[in-house]
């Protein structure tokens, strides 16, 4: 065990599992993809953010044309690619006198290549947009990009070449990179082609953001986070079985503890393993959630018994959040993600998310047949009680949060899940939730997909469906290939971070309709 001190944040590191993570670390695959077609990015207020893409000619015609100052095309690489872009260029005409100089714009979305980067106002850092200015001083010539890109399209500027010569781009193509061998993916043939068609783009999804870790975008952020990984690794279970990168990412997480025994929202692996400065309270006890169905999955019970003290830390640190009536404290020193929904309170759907997880940790108990279930199942009677009292609302019949007693999804939807009511009563108020469709609502398919599981846990298979049509599917007719980080059927453009274009258009959070329709039959 070494100490990690940074600005307000003490580490405890603990080489043993952090070599244990370094020893699981998985190949990645490789696989060259070209492009498919030269097209063109036109304005279209039909299309989502008012830009679709038109094939001009195919890609392998690209080699027939020279391309002098200022002249520019866009490639289509006909689906979702994330990996590294090779260009293979020679000149044309005189000797070349100057070097050719060339920006690429890199995008998963027509509006990223349509919308010059330069007006970008959103709060993420710019850096994230997709993009490279290149300086080429010998031709002919083989560039690799050294970076990583996550992208489909990519539009080449030639901003200067000289009066003398023009430039052929005789091959582009791109070296693909996953840790998931889409290969060991039994296939379903779905008499439903909507929901087939779901299926394949959410393991697409899943695939292109299984690296070296489960990151969540492999855009943007391009890190392990807690909330992610644990609807990853269900996905996972379902569908690639690459059950060692799970355990690879809880050693991860288990090895940067703070000194108060909690694990961190999300971790950085390079240049080494580093805890992020953020706690979440809602991800921290996602950690028992994701070594509950890892468990489950696997039987590994030598995991189980290493990783369950870190676990039990995490109840035991949210535990410490109640007040005298065993009810979450409200208060500004404190936070839970469960959703990017603009005013909602966190309060009972944290409530919900600390039964939830309380009910798997006692499960592993019972497994290890330690003396914590005891008390644990004490504190749970105690919580789940003081939920009924406290927070259920008789008049309006849904559970309210906060001060100002709001009613919103996130927290029928979380009482739900974590089974407060039988299922009986959890159908019923579903049924109230969905006939009433209170104002506080759902911003992202994180949340969309408890909202699905909760219809689906308490008996409502075809609305279920419907919702996952209604989203997911709408998400495809407006030309997604990998599920998108952000979508609001009303509000198209929506983007926390003020622009849509540093939105993630391949994002891990979107992929689990494959682990809906494949875990419950649908």
């Amino acid at each position: 065990m070494s100490i990690q001190k940074l600005v307000n944040q003490v580490i405890m590191r603990n080489e043993n599992f952090i070599e244990t993570a370094e020893e699981l670390k998985p190949q990645l695959h490789e696989t060259i993809v070209k492009p498919t077609s030269i097209v063109a990015i036109k304005a279209d207020s039909e299309a989502i953010h008012g830009w679709s893409s038109e094939v001009v000619a195919p890609a392998s015609t690209l080699s027939d044309s020279e391309f002098g100052k200022n002249d520019l095309f866009v490639l289509d690489f006909g689906d979702h690619q994330v990996g590294y872009l090779s260009l293979k260029i020679r000149p044309a005409g005189s000797p070349p006198d100057a070097p050719l100089k060339l920006k690429l714009t890199i995008g998963e979305m027509p509006v990223e290549i349509a919308e010059p980067f330069e007006n970008y106002k959103g709060w993420l850092s710019s850096s994230w947009l997709q993009e490279e200015t290149i300086f080429v001083d010998v031709l002919p010539a083989v560039i690799t990009l050294p970076r990583r890109y996550s992208f489909r399209y990519v539009k080449f500027d030639v901003i200067d070449t000289s009066p003398k010569y023009q430039v052929v781009f005789e091959s582009v193509e791109c070296r693909a990179v996953s840790s998931a061998n889409i290969n060991t993916v039994q296939k379903i043939s779905h008499q439903d082609a909507e929901l087939q068609r779901m299926d394949e783009i959410s393991i697409k999804t899943l695939a292109d953001c299984m690296q070296d870790v489960f990151e969540d975008g492999p855009k943007r952020d391009r890190r392990l986070w807690l909330g992610d990984l644990r609807l990853q690794a269900l996905a996972n279970y379902e569908t690639f079985g690459n059950n060692e990168l799970v355990k690879r990412c809880l050693y991860l997480f288990a090895g940067v503890p703070d000194d108060k025994g909690k694990v961190s929202a999300n971790v950085f692996v390079a240049p080494q393993l580093i805890a992020d400065d953020t706690y979440l309270f809602d991800y921290s006890l996602f950690f028992v959630a994701t070594l509950h169905d890892y468990y489950v999955a696997t039987n590994d019970l030598e995991t189980l018994k290493e990783l369950w003290p870190t676990a039990y830390r995490q109840i035991e640190v949210a535990l410490e959040r109640l007040d005298e009536n065993h009810i979450l404290k409200d208060s500004s020193d404190w936070w839970s993600f469960i959703d990017w929904q603009e005013g909602l309170n966190k309060q009972t759907p944290s409530q919900g998310v600390l039964i939830y997880t309380m009910k798997q940790a006692i499960l592993l108990a019972e497994e290890l047949n330690i003396s914590e279930k005891d008390n644990l199942k004490a504190r749970l009677e105690e919580i789940v009680e003081a939920s009924k009292t406290h927070l259920w609302d008789k008049g309006q019949q849904f559970f309210i949060s906060g001060t100002d007693r709001q009613v919103s999804w996130a927290s029928q939807i979380w009482m739900v899940l974590a089974g407060v009511w039988t299922k009986e009563e959890n159908n019923k108020l579903m049924k109230h939730l969905l006939a009433e469709n209170p104002e506080v609502g759902i911003a992202t398919p994180y949340m969309y997909h408890h909202l699905v599981e909760a219809l689906l846990v308490s008996g409502e298979k075809d609305r279920a469906i419907e919702e996952m049509k209604s989203y997911w599917g709408g998400m495809i007719q407006d030309g997604a290939d990998t599920f998108w980080e952000l979508y609001d059927p009303n509000n198209k453009d929506f983007s926390p971070y003020g622009s849509n274009l540093i939105n993630s258009y391949c994002h891990a959070w979107s992929c689990t309709p494959t682990y809906l329709i494949r875990k419950y039959a649908l």
